[in-house]
C-alpha cells in the first residue's frame, strides 16, 4: 500500500512537473515554429532540449528527491533517455502533421502527452529506481 500512494505521490508531482516543462517546449515551440520560422521538426528538436533541461531541474528538485548519484552522471542518463523520447516525439508529429494533415500545434500537445507517460516511467522506474521520496 505504501509503494501505491508513493507512487501516486510521484505521478501527481511530476504531472505539476511535466506541466512546467511542457509548458517551456511549447512556449519554444511556438516561438521557433511561428516567429523565427524553424521548421516544424527542428523547432521540436530545439523546444525539447530546453524543456528537458526544465524537466530534469524541477524533477530532481521536487519529484524524485533524495537523488544520491552523480548530478552529471544523472543529466547525462536523463538526456540519454530523452533523446528516445524526442524521436517517439518526432515520429508522431511527422505522423500528425505530415500523415493526417493536422496542426503542427495540435500535433505537439497530442505528443506531448504521449511522451509525457514514457518519461515519468522511465525515470521511475529506471534513473531513480532507488530512490524512496
Amino acid at each position: 500500500m505504501k509503494n501505491k500512494q508513493q507512487f501516486i505521490k510521484q505521478f501527481i508531482s511530476y504531472l505539476f512537473v511535466g506541466g512546467g516543462a511542457t509548458i517551456v517546449e511549447w512556449v519554444g515551440f511556438w516561438l521557433f515554429d511561428h516567429c523565427l520560422h524553424i521548421q516544424y521538426l527542428i523547432a521540436t528538436a530545439f523546444a525539447f532540449f530546453f524543456s528537458t533541461f526544465a524537466n530534469w531541474l524541477f524533477g530532481r528538485l521536487l519529484t524524485f528527491k533524495n537523488s544520491d548519484k552523480n548530478i552529471f552522471l544523472e543529466l547525462a542518463q536523463i538526456y540519454l533517455t530523452s533523446m528516445i523520447g524526442l524521436l517517439f516525439n518526432l515520429i508522431i508529429m511527422y505522423i500528425f502533421v505530415s500523415k493526417f494533415n493536422l496542426p503542427d500545434m495540435l500535433s505537439k500537445i497530442i505528443a506531448t502527452g504521449i511522451v509525457f507517460f514514457y518519461n515519468f516511467l522511465v525515470r521511475k522506474f529506471i534513473i531513480y529506481k532507488n530512490n524512496e521520496s
